[in-house]
C-alpha cells in the first residue's frame, strides 16, 4: 500500500515504473534505452571530542556517478555524432531524466548535468538475442526534482 502526499493511504494505486519514465541527452530522447542508474554521495563523518560520543559531523565532498545501459543501435547513433568515433570525444552533456506519475500527470525531472562518456567497449555472447552497452558517465553533479 502506497501513502500518497496528503496522508490518505492509495488502495490499488499505481507508482513509477519503467513505463512512466523518459531519459534525454542534449533533449533527443533515448529510445533504446534499457536501464539508467545515478547517484551522488557525499562524505559525512562523526567528529569526537570529549566522551564517547560524537560532538558533530564533518561534511565534505559530493561524487556523483551515473551510468546508461542502451542497444548498440543507440549506441551507433551517438557515435555517428562524434567526429572520431569515439563517445570519450562526442564532449559534455546533460542527461535528463523525466518520471510522470501515472494517476495525476505530473512531471519531476533529475537533470545528471556536465556528463562525460569515460568508456566504450562490447560484451556480446553466444545466445544473444541483442546487444546492450553498458556506458559509464563522468557527471559534474546531479539537480534533482527540478522543473525542466
Amino acid at each position: 500500500m502506497a501513502i500518497d502526499h496528503n496522508g490518505t493511504p492509495l488502495i490499488n494505486g499505481i507508482l513509477h515504473s519503467w513505463a512512466s519514465i523518459q531519459v534525454a541527452i542534449q533533449g533527443v530522447p533515448l529510445t533504446g534505452i534499457t536501464s539508467i542508474e545515478y547517484e551522488d554521495k557525499q562524505e559525512i563523518s562523526n567528529k569526537y571530542g570529549a566522551g564517547r560520543y560524537p560532538v558533530g559531523r564533518g561534511v565534505g565532498r559530493i561524487t556523483p556517478t551515473a551510468k546508461l545501459t542502451l542497444y548498440l543501435d543507440e549506441v551507433n547513433l551517438l557515435q555517428a555524432k562524434s567526429k572520431t568515433g569515439r563517445l570519450q570525444d562526442l564532449g559534455m552533456f546533460d542527461v535528463l531524466v523525466g518520471y510522470l506519475h501515472p494517476t495525476t500527470g505530473l512531471i519531476t525531472y533529475d537533470k545528471v548535468r556536465n556528463c562525460h562518456f569515460s568508456d566504450n567497449a562490447r560484451k556480446v555472447k553466444e545466445g544473444d538475442t541483442d546487444i546492450q552497452v553498458e556506458l559509464e558517465l563522468i557527471p559534474s553533479h546531479i539537480e534533482w526534482g527540478i522543473k525542466a
